[in-house]
């Protein structure tokens, strides 16, 4: 519902531009993309999530030697927003093609529920377990940029490309732990406003682990054995991430 509210104020604004566009106007700092390469930094907001991969049932052996088999599933339950800063380098390798690269710092979390399906609470509800994920991460994004024509002061454009990530925080002790680094495809799009003084560009962007982001053998490293039925209760996990990124050049 989110991600459609934001695509639908993206289109309204694009009708916006459309229908102010009808004239020629004078442009602000009108040689700037002839520059070979750009330099500029950045801010914005993301929002994190992960698609877990649940085992299904699971054959438990106990201490007194019985076997019992058992449900686990595994969901994010929210979206918080995090906070991202970085740098830009954009390199002009035509008139509508640049090579971007905007090494950028994530910091944000991802919030886990585990649901018992054979166990209940005190309440009578299903049993849940919670795990709260906060990641800190170092992004070395490497985008190819393909921009329309410049019309008066804007100049919409589409980008994709990878992004390797490193993951700066872990706690061994967690349910789930991810690996160090993971590698995201990511795609979206924005517009250049050429302000009097800078550029300003806004931009969003969506992207997808391409690996396989689980640590597998982290139930091996836990301590509580009575954790490990939840770490087993997911067989892969995928990353994903929605940025909204403010850029000035």
């Amino acid at each position: 519902m989110k991600l459609h509210r934001i695509l639908t104020l993206l289109y309204i604004i694009g009708i916006g531009l459309a229908a102010s566009a009808q004239e020629r106007k004078p442009q602000n700092k009108p040689y700037i993309d002839l520059r070979p390469m750009h330099f500029g930094i950045s801010v914005g907001f993301h929002m994190q999530d992960i698609e877990m991969q649940n085992v299904g049932p699971q054959v438990i052996v106990h201490e007194d030697g019985t076997e019992t088999v058992e449900t686990v599933v595994c969901d994010q339950d929210n979206w918080t927003p995090g906070f991202s800063v970085g740098v830009l380098a954009d390199q002009r390798l035509s008139k509508h093609f640049s090579l971007r690269l905007a090494p950028t710092m994530h910091f944000g979390a991802k919030h886990l529920v585990f649901r018992h399906l054979n166990r209940l609470d005190p309440d009578g509800l299903i049993l849940e377990q919670r795990q709260d994920m906060k990641n800190t991460y170092i992004a070395l994004p490497i985008n190819l940029k393909f921009s329309a024509e410049r019309f008066n002061n804007y100049r919409p454009y589409i980008i994709g490309g990878i992004n390797p990530m490193i993951n700066l925080t872990s706690k061994s002790q967690d349910i789930i732990q991810l690996k160090r680094y993971d590698t995201m495809v990511e795609i979206g799009l924005g517009c250049d406003f050429y302000l009097p003084f800078f550029k300003l560009i806004p931009e969003l962007k969506f992207s997808y682990s391409l690996i396989d982001a689980l640590d597998k053998g982290h139930a091996d490293e836990l301590t509580d054995a009575n954790q490990r039925i939840y770490t087993n209760s997911v067989s892969a996990g995928h990353a994903k991430m929605i940025t909204l990124t403010f850029y000035f050049e």
